[in-house]
């Protein structure tokens, strides 16, 4: 079993305690943010004892965003990695038809976590639930069978998700209130109306909550049946790195932009001189965060059980798709199995590839860019425009593959001259038009007999139906766990949404470490070891042999690239590019290209590989880097002030 309980709890909920849910849903964030609800025996049933306290505890969990759900994550629809049709029958995914479409606004703000509307929980009233677990758990007066490990651990997850929610909104928001205690009924109107803080104090009392957690929380789990999901040390560690990461880059460290940002009280609310040491307190809390998931036998995942005949070739992408898709590896730091699972995402991915798939199965329609395409590199290890040996200049020449190639590519089939030749990244994560898709429910039981994609129009990866088809002619390949099936009789194989991986953690650390002391040792050893993964060769050596700029690694401006780049390819479509556009303050530039893709209506290969403009982004600096608080939250509190250039 590897729910983490939050389905049980729907289930078990006594009356009593859906009566306070009530009560407190009762309070829109627009009235109260942290308002402790005037209900003494509900609120003493919640905490008569163990067992009732834990199901409080499960009802602080469940404000976690569903990340594994279309809709739910934000970064994965919102940005450029990924386009879908203009109609799709499946889900309403705003992040994508409001946001990405540049037509975000402030009268409704999708995605609003601030108050909890439109496909967002509302996370205030999140931390308004911590908050009431603290303050009866934290008193030793009551819940008399808790034992004091248990209490313990239990405060140390809520302070933990207090935290959590607290940077969720700080990324969104920038500037947000402190809701660190519950105000009591007979607060006065203005104790209610509560202000925007600071970036840097909201960050400060962020960690702090974190540090405050760490030592009380466990370091593995192992009740696995029934607490995978819960909260460890290594997950503590990761989202504090994260969050240092988030202070010190260019958004949230000295930008200027913000300049005149102030609350009502005249205090500024972005710090706009740039601050250095905050990258090295970026870097050494993501060592930390690598040192203690070591402690707690995280690595890199590797596939090492072929169930049937496999190449190295092969063996390589299945364990850059497995790194995401298989079920608790190694790798996963926090695994998320709350709310909407993998199982309607797996089908968004997935192209028809034989006849005994129909649509209602596999809807294609989760579809990379041209220019997420162009961003994997070649099979040296070195950006696409870079390398000195190859020549990618006309993209959409045609060639033939050959039976040498026959693990990526269907032998004499004619596709176009930008999808050779690439590095396993690639054709792990995206499938193409004349691409192999690895299955466990393979016939022939031989990695280089896999189904192939056959996308032009009239073929059976094209779609049959509205909506149901690749805006671009690519597919998402990386998102589906290979031993899903598709048929009339589908079995997805769900698994938690890894919302960190050490992967993660290891670009964290060497992008920090990098800006704090330019591309020293560490640097190149946990980049290299992500690529070693990806059966590439150091980046010292790739660049030394394959590129038109081999000192690029030498400096820090160089390396920063490599990274930036690095990361956009291995954390692909997994919802991380469009937050990570933001923090850089590349966000301006990458989300104001055209969305395109090849032209596929077309049946001739001449044809269809042209390229076509689906779309032209259109993002607004510095008004889009941070979302608009709702008009109705200015309006009831008059203490709160609108982000720029809303």
């Amino acid at each position: 079993m590897e729910k983490i309980k939050l389905v049980r709890i729907r289930k078990n909920l006594a009356e009593k305690l859906l009566i306070l849910m009530i009560i407190l849903s009762s309070f829109s964030c627009n009235d109260f943010l942290d308002i402790i609800p005037d209900n003494v025996a509900t609120m003493d049933h919640a905490f008569s004892n163990t067992i009732e306290t834990e199901k409080y505890l499960f009802t602080c969990y469940n404000y976690i965003p569903d990340t594994g759900d279309i809709a739910g994550n934000i970064g994965l629809l919102a940005g450029d990695e990924i386009w879908i049709p203009e109609i799709y029958r499946d889900f309403a995914a705003d992040n994508w038809s409001i946001i990405a479409r540049g037509r975000q606004n402030k009268n409704s703000p999708t995605n609003n976590y601030w108050s909890g509307f439109n496909q967002a929980k509302p996370l205030f009233v999140g931390i308004r639930h911590c908050n009431i677990f603290l303050e009866n758990v934290e008193n030793m007066d009551k819940i008399h069978d808790l034992p004091l490990d248990k209490r313990r651990r239990w405060i140390a997850e809520v302070k933990f998700l207090k935290a959590y929610y607290h940077f969720y909104l700080l990324r969104m928001y920038g500037p947000i209130p402190i809701a660190d205690k519950n105000l009591p009924m007979t607060a006065s109107k203005e104790q209610v109306k509560v202000k925007r803080r600071p970036v840097d104090e909201c960050v400060n009392y962020i960690a702090g909550l974190l540090d405050e957690s760490y030592a009380d929380l466990p370091r593995v789990i192992l009740n696995t049946n029934d607490e995978l999901g819960r909260i460890t040390k290594s997950v503590n560690r990761a989202i504090k790195a994260r969050l240092l990461l988030l202070s010190a880059s260019p958004l949230f460290n000295g930008n200027t932009d913000y300049a005149d940002f102030k609350n009502k009280d005249g205090e500024l609310l972005f710090n706009t001189t740039y601050d250095p040491n905050k990258w090295k307190m970026a870097a050494d809390a993501a060592k930390e965060a690598i040192d203690e998931a070591e402690l707690a036998e995280h690595k890199l995942y590797y596939y090492t059980e072929p169930k049937f005949q496999m190449t190295d070739t092969t063996m390589i992408q299945m364990s850059i798709r497995g790194a995401v898709t298989e079920r608790w590896n190694d790798e996963v730091i926090w695994g998320l199995t709350n709310g909407l699972r993998t199982q309607v995402l797996q089908k968004a991915c997935m192209p028809l590839l034989n006849e005994n798939m129909g649509v209602n199965t596999a809807y294609a329609s989760l579809a990379p860019p041209l220019k997420i395409v162009k961003e994997f590199y070649s099979f040296h290890g070195v950006p696409i425009e870079e390398d000195k040996l190859l020549n990618f200049k006309d993209m959409k020449a045609l060639r033939i593959a050959t039976p040498q190639e026959r693990v990526n590519f269907e032998v004499r089939y004619e596709t176009a001259r930008i999808n050779y030749d690439r590095e396993n990244r690639f054709y792990a994560c995206i499938g193409f038009d004349g691409g192999k898709w690895l299955t466990a429910d393979l016939p022939q039981r031989v990695d280089y007999e896999a189904y192939t994609v056959k996308a032009k129009a009239g073929q059976i990866s094209a779609g049959a139906a509205i909506a149901l088809y690749s805006v671009s002619g690519y597919y998402t390949k990386k998102l589906v766990n290979w031993e899903s099936t598709f048929t009339a009789n589908s079995s997805i194989k769900e698994y938690a949404w890894p919302e960190i991986r050490l992967a993660d953690v290891y670009l964290m650390y060497a992008e920090a470490l990098n800006e704090a002391e330019g591309p020293v040792e560490d640097v190149h050893k946990y980049l290299d070891l992500i690529r070693k993964r990806a059966g590439l060769e150091s980046i010292k050596d790739s660049w030394t042999k394959y590129s038109n700029n081999p000192a690029k690694p030498t400096t820090k401006e160089g390396m920063r690239e490599i990274i930036h780049r690095e990361r956009n390819i291995e954390m692909s479509f997994e919802g991380i590019r469009f937050w990570d556009m933001k923090r850089w303050k590349k966000a301006v530039i990458k989300l104001n290209e055209p969305i395109t893709g090849w032209d596929i209506n077309q049946k001739d290969a001449a044809a269809y590989y042209q390229e076509k403009t689906i779309f032209q982004q259109k993002f607004i600096a510095p008004r889009d880097y941070l979302w608009p608080l709702a008009i109705d939250e200015l309006t009831v509190n008059s203490n709160l002030v609108q982000n720029p250039g809303w």
